[in-house]
């Protein structure tokens, strides 16, 4: 741990001013195409729009104004910039937020007392392997070295020591699916006014265990992660001072020298209770690591349908949906397990939200009730699947935009562009413009139905879906395919990740870090 703060002398009551900023992106930086700046300005807001977009929502941005206006802390939002799981981006794009945040930082820093700022920990751009880094490293810059800055990470980030060499603190989701995001912005804004006030002394550690594990397997609650995060928590509980612990997943599909899973440790002025927490729980991942690997069936395309449609046909899954789990796709357009569904002439089945910007504009155009042509899916890369040549019938067509209803991101507005609802041989198949996620029922919901409707709903989520899906389902199978999000990660293109340090592509534990 490199920076600390005393506040001591602010007194205990004082007001203070801090700066907000945040850019979040998981890349997958094995895909063809690249998030632009225009991209991340269709979702970006600045100023008071951060307020009024993320006041009172569960997403860290919303964590942060929450306990800064509860604590009578003075803000100055500067911009919020993200998008969801998508390729790579461009260094123009992040030296252009990292500029921004720069910039109005440093006309201010005589003026603020600190800085909250939201990363996510998997980011990629051609010249920078360690984005957040960097933004980290350019905001402490504009700041000076005296003033804390706290971190919120991503659970998926792929971080290390000289990620936060520049940080205070930082402080990652607990939970996988993200149910925690605005308690994350919390936990880093209470650590701020705290070490503000002089109540503590932030100290850091971090160990990588040298584990790479498939997103579909990072959820918390599969065992024996679940076991490893419930220790974190008790350790938490039972300390007499200050203590946050992060278990982090990693995301595996960012081909970066720190991808994989970190511990990361925050305590009050006690490094060497950090760095031994963080080296405890290291070592239970390490020691876990088959187990982690693969805690679950996969199955084919194939089986999967072949299952689900046996079941089906027994009279099972009548207002308990069977969710086929496409988790491999990482742009929501592969068509692996449609291609299948529609080969069957299946019916009662669902696939929400496909990215497919030109689908949905030429529904659109066509209008509801017209009958179209359209070359769905497939577009994203070449493992996407086939582009697949369908007629489809519109059911409804137009431009949406709504507040996310279900824990996952709770009130966080999604602006879906031009959609629509299709019907293709008895299949119900929605198609958007813009990225979002299919985690929740809003997909069922914005168009007037119910995931209930359906005997099966293809889904392309890892594991956000889990907390809506896993009590309505009847039951999850998780569909393995060739897409660039794949169970086997020893088929993945790597160039940057040092293989012979991690596991599963090396046992060799003498080389963790």
């Amino acid at each position: 741990m490199v920076d600390t703060f005393d506040g001591s002398a602010r007194g205990e009551h004082s007001e203070f001013r801090v700066a907000l900023a945040g850019f979040h992106i998981e890349c997958v930086s094995f895909l063809p195409k690249a998030a632009t700046y225009a991209d991340f300005e269709s979702q970006a807001s600045r100023g008071e729009r951060i307020f009024e977009n993320l006041r009172g929502t569960n997403t860290v941005m919303g964590g942060f104004i929450e306990v800064c206006e509860r604590e009578h802390v003075a803000m100055m939002p500067i911009v919020n910039a993200a998008l969801g799981a998508v390729g790579p981006t461009t260094d123009e794009v992040v030296e252009r937020y990292a500029e921004e945040m720069a910039q109005a930082i440093r006309a201010q820093a005589d003026t603020l007392d600190g800085v909250l700022l939201f990363l996510h920990g998997a980011c990629w751009a051609p010249s920078y392997r360690d984005p957040e880094r960097y933004f980290i490293d350019r905001v402490r810059g504009a700041i000076g070295p005296g003033k804390p800055i706290m971190v919120a990470l991503d659970y998926h980030g792929n971080i290390d020591a000289e990620t936060l060499k520049n940080a205070t603190a930082a402080f990652a989701y607990q939970r996988s699916p993200h149910t925690d995001t605005g308690d994350t912005g919390r936990r880093a804004a209470d650590c701020l006014v705290r070490t503000l006030r002089g109540q503590i002394r932030p100290t850091w550690a971090i160990a990588k265990p040298g584990v790479l594990v498939p997103s579909i397997f990072s959820a918390t609650a599969l065992h024996p992660l679940a076991d490893i995060i419930k220790e974190t928590e008790t350790a938490e509980q039972n300390n007499a001072r200050y203590l946050d612990i992060s278990v982090m997943a990693g995301f595996s599909y960012a081909d970066a020298h720190n991808t994989g899973f970190s511990v990361l440790v925050v305590a009050d002025d006690d490094q060497q209770q950090a760095e031994k927490l963080a080296r405890t729980f290291s070592d239970k991942i390490w020691a876990a690591r088959n187990a982690l690997y693969r805690p679950l069936r996969v199955y084919s395309v194939t089986e999967a349908v072949d299952h689900v449609t046996a079941q089906v046909a027994a009279g099972e899954g009548k207002g308990r949906p069977y969710v086929l789990l496409e988790h491999a796709d990482r742009m929501n357009d592969s068509t692996y397990i449609l291609a299948e569904v529609l080969k069957r002439r299946l019916e009662r089945v669902a696939a929400p939200f496909i990215w497919d910007a030109a689908s949905a504009k030429k529904a659109c155009e066509a209008g509801a009730g017209s009958e179209v042509r359209l070359q769905l899916g497939g577009h994203s890369s070449d493992k996407a699947g086939p582009t697949l040549d369908v007629k489809a019938k519109v059911l409804w067509a137009g431009t949406k935009r709504y507040r996310v209803s279900g824990t996952y991101m709770h009130g966080m507005p999604v602006n879906l562009g031009e959609c629509a609802l299709l019907d293709i041989d008895g299949v119900s198949v929605s198609v958007v413009s813009r990225f979002a996620f299919a985690v929740d029922g809003d997909p069922f919901y914005v168009f007037g139905l119910k995931p209930e409707d359906f005997d099966i709903i293809i889904l392309r989520s890892k594991t956000h879906f889990r907390a809506f899906y896993e009590p309505l389902a009847r039951e999850i199978l998780i569909v393995d395919t060739p897409d660039y999000g794949l169970a086997d990660l020893k088929q993945l293109p790597y160039q940057h990740l040092q293989m012979e340090r991690v596991f599963p592509f090396s046992e060799d534990a003498a080389r963790r870090t």
